[in-house]
């Protein structure tokens, strides 16, 4: 009999889990800089509590009435407290090259997981068959939501193309390994900017204008959150939320009914539509004055809700699962390297700086949490670039991934 059975038991386990890799991540002790230097605090956040599966701690029905709150409430909670703060003018302003950039990797990313599936169908053409919750390309249609978008696109990739849990397992550890490899690629590239730069021709004038208006503004709108602050964050959060579920509600039984031929294309999957909602009304509050909220710490929140997310996705996944799937890390390594050719071979063209090609790429493969962390290497002001971007992926995150599946549909169909 599992160990654990109490949902509530469950929750705080995971947040005394979450609370305490987020310590330690931060920690000052040698072993623990040593130790986050080599293994990332995110697979953390999803190995730990797979071990509750693996082991059998756990009853499948309090993970299972876990991850519903988590998906069906802190998800499209999580998406609006992301995309609330994307400022679309501001990612205009910081010119053509840099949002050519940012496209061509989610381009990258939605054509090379198709393209990858062929080559390794070559090899394997075992990929290509089922079309069950365990096909793999189902499975690869969360790592395109979690590369172009993060977890929370991921989430809902898995939910809106049904990916077994099997499979899904796999494709975290695919996810997280390769695209952690080619942050490590980029962070050594970082180094030699100014010597590639120089050798492109590139035009960096511009990125130095970007430090000081980025300097500026957090100078200007950072502020510590009050009670207000957190109370109207969540107002916005969980609004959104309960409407985007009546939206649901509303027009996937419409589309049943109206639209029966339109379900191979998830049309009628309500968390489709809650999911599609919820990012749109993010957006449409992106250009109102709420969005004001991220001063205060609004995807700080929405970013506590997503790990919750990614905990209980833990929950069910078993490890072993991992062991059994070589052939996946060979298909994401492809895939990668699909996405970093285009990015490499369009920054030569139209001659991008260095950080720009990074950045974007980053955005979209490793999105808000580490996006950051490719920029700062560059310069500590411009990090917030890199949020900036990654949000934006956030917002297209959904939607790209589920074009991505499509494509992937077809070639299996």
């Amino acid at each position: 009999m599992p160990v654990i059975q109490n949902e509530a038991t469950l929750l705080g386990l995971i947040a005394v889990i979450l609370g305490l890799v987020f310590y330690t991540s931060k920690s000052d002790h040698p072993f623990f800089q040593k130790f986050y230097r080599f293994v990332p605090a995110l697979l953390l956040c999803y190995f730990i509590p797979s071990l509750f599966k693996t082991f059998g701690l756990v009853s499948p029905e309090a993970t299972a009435n876990i991850y519903y709150v988590a998906s069906r409430i802190l998800l499209p909670a999580c998406i609006v407290l992301l995309t609330i703060s994307v400022d679309l003018p501001g990612i205009l302003k910081l010119g053509p090259k840099a949002m050519v950039m940012f496209l061509t990797g989610t381009l990258g990313i939605v054509i090379g997981g198709p393209i990858a599936l062929l080559i390794m169908s070559v090899f394997s053409p075992d990929l290509l068959g089922g079309n069950g919750p365990e096909s793999v390309w189902r499975g690869m249609t969360t790592v395109a939501g979690s590369w172009i978008g993060g977890g929370a696109n991921q989430t809902a990739m898995k939910e809106i193309y049904e990916v077994g849990d099997t499979i899904f397992s796999s494709m975290i550890a695919v996810d997280i390994i390769v695209a952690n490899i080619w942050m490590a690629v980029l962070l050594f590239l970082s180094g030699s900017a100014k010597s590639i730069d120089a050798k492109s021709g590139a035009d960096t004038t511009a990125i130095a204008k970007l430090q000081n208006d980025v300097e500026e503004y957090q100078k200007n709108n950072a502020r510590i959150p009050n009670l207000n602050d957190l109370m109207v964050i969540c107002a916005i959060g969980f609004g959104v939320t309960g409407i985007a579920h009546i939206f649901a509600d509303v027009v996937t039984p419409f589309m049943q009914t109206n639209f029966p031929t339109l379900d191979k294309y998830s049309f009628h999957s309500k968390f489709f539509w809650m999911i599609v909602s919820s990012s749109a009304m993010g957006i449409a509050l992106s250009f109102t004055k709420f969005r004001k909220v991220e001063s205060a710490g609004a995807s700080k929140v929405g970013s506590a809700f997503l790990y919750f997310l990614i905990a209980a996705i833990g929950l069910k996944m078993d490890i072993t699962a991992i062991l059994d799937s070589p052939v996946y890390f060979a298909l994401g390594a492809i895939w990668m390297l699909v996405h970093a050719t285009l990015m490499l071979s369009v920054a030569k063209l139209i001659k991008a700086p260095l950080f720009y090609m990074a950045v974007g790429s980053q955005a979209n493969v490793g999105g808000a949490a580490s996006a950051p962390i490719v920029a700062s290497a560059f310069h500590p002001s411009l990090a917030p670039v890199g949020v900036l971007l990654a949000v934006f992926g956030y917002a297209i995150g959904t939607f790209a991934a589920w074009f991505c599946g499509q494509l992937l549909r077809t070639i299996v169909s």
